[in-house]
């Protein structure tokens, strides 16, 4: 007896119907919500309603990276176009590129995935002509003023040419203030009139999320913090005022005293370095990693003392060693195993690899990952809020810099740099622990 493998759906909510029955009436569709509202599943089902129908043969994929757009566009949870077109399509490669070749009642369709997160990333969309394009993260996608360059203006030339040109864009809210925003997304309410069509989804809309699951996810955040009204409520906000409201508010509770019995399930720690400059100073920070990802403690800060200007490696490698000595000797079973340091400064970690042969301190270093500050905040705040981010007491440094890290008011979602002891000491801390971000916050996926 032959079985046949089918896609397990849950109901639709009447928004999510309405929206994948009109879409095919206009040119371009916008899907705009909290995370884990189903966006980007409806889009997958559009795209596949288009594809079957559609007389252009080439289309595009994109998002942040290329692996973003095959995850969230080819796969999505088992509802991306790979499953629904299962048994008629095959990934392989078109021109260099990663491609999904697939059987339609109108022929064949090559569906190209790109990333379009990078400065270069147009260059790997020249020379096709596109009939559909759909973004996911659209806002992630790199734009600029000049046309050749901006991943965005040159995907939409791409389609000029197409018989039945198609765009579908998701995103998760931002600042109200963003580009994609002022120069795409509300500019076309404008200019496109009847053939556009913008829908704002929250989490209540998914109806294969129940209540107590919602309940849930909103529980990792802050309520009323901007990351709860932006992924929770689906709303454009603007960050303001305290970063780490809930810190200093209640700095009491994330407070932890050292002892063996607290550091007994450590997996490793880790070392974040930061370098000073001109206006400011080179910090160091050390973060245990508990078991299974389950938390993090800043276990001891240090700044290198002195004025403000040029670092001098000799006295960065003599300080960084006598640090982890130190630590070592008050923490013998503490297994210190990376160190990541800004990225920026090659010259100064090649004179702390040197150091740390030198010295037999048996760490591993490398450079930070330099995940976006505001993607940083995100995942402290959700670990704060869920109380899987904690701080030894004696770590001054860090406990100020959660207390007093603002917001910018002239530069959108980024964090104030007033040049303080406070504000150095955050990137130190949160390299120290960036690397494992997805594991620490597996919702930094952002699955829709």
């Amino acid at each position: 007896m032959m079985k046949t493998q089918t896609i397990d759906w849950q109901k639709f909510s009447p928004k999510h119907k309405h929206y994948i029955k009109q879409a095919l009436k206009y040119r371009m569709c916008v899907a705009e919500g909290a995370i884990r509202s189903g966006k980007t599943i409806d889009h997958c089902i559009i795209a596949a309603m288009y594809l079957e129908k559609c007389p252009d043969r080439i289309h595009l994929a994109s998002g942040s990276s290329v692996a973003n757009a095959k995850m969230n566009i080819g796969d999505c949870n088992g509802f991306g176009l790979e499953y629904l077109f299962r048994g008629r399509c095959r990934m392989s490669k078109y021109k260099d590129n990663d491609a999904l070749y697939i059987h339609t009642q109108t022929g064949e369709k090559i569906v190209i995935f790109a990333g379009g997160g990078k400065g270069n990333s147009y260059k790997k969309i020249l020379g096709n002509s596109y009939g559909m394009w759909i973004a996911t993260e659209v806002n992630e996608h790199f734009d600029n003023e000049d046309s050749r360059i901006s991943f965005l203006k040159v995907a939409n030339g791409r389609q000029t040419a197409a018989r039945w040109p198609f765009t579908l864009w998701d995103l998760n809210p931002n600042h109200p203030e963003h580009y994609i925003y002022k120069n795409y997304i509300d500019l076309y309410k404008e200019t496109m009139g009847g053939r556009y069509l913008h829908e704002v989804f929250t989490m209540a809309d998914n109806l294969s999320i129940s209540p107590e699951r919602r309940a849930e996810i909103a529980a990792q955040y802050a309520e009323g913090s901007v990351w709860y009204r932006r992924d929770i409520l689906g709303e454009r906000v603007a960050a303001e005022g305290l970063i780490y409201q809930q810190f200093a508010d209640n700095e009491d509770d994330y407070l932890m005293d050292l002892t063996d019995g607290y550091l007994r399930d450590v997996e490793f720690a880790v070392v974040g370095i930061d370098f000073g400059g001109t206006k400011s100073l080179t910090t160091f920070v050390v973060s245990a990693i508990h078991r299974n990802y389950s938390k993090v403690t800043a276990i001891a800060d240090h700044h290198i003392k002195g004025g403000k200007g040029d670092i001098d490696a000799e006295r960065l490698c003599r300080e960084f060693v006598g640090f982890i000595q130190r630590i070592r000797t008050k923490h013998p079973h503490l297994y210190i195993k990376y160190v990541f340091a800004d990225s920026e400064a090659q010259y100064l970690i090649n004179s702390l690899r040197l150091a740390i042969r030198k010295n037999c301190l048996d760490l591993e270093i490398g450079d930070s990952a330099k995940y976006p500050i505001v993607d940083r905040i995100i995942a402290g705040n959700t670990m704060l809020n869920t109380g899987r981010l904690l701080i030894a007491r004696e770590c001054s440094l860090v406990r100020g810099g959660l207390r007093s890290a603002l917001w910018d008011k002239k530069k959108v979602d980024t964090r104030l740099d007033n040049f303080s002891t406070d504000i150095d000491i955050m990137d130190a801390f949160e390299y120290s622990w960036e690397r494992f971000i997805k594991r620490l916050c597996p919702l930094m996926g952002k699955g829709k």
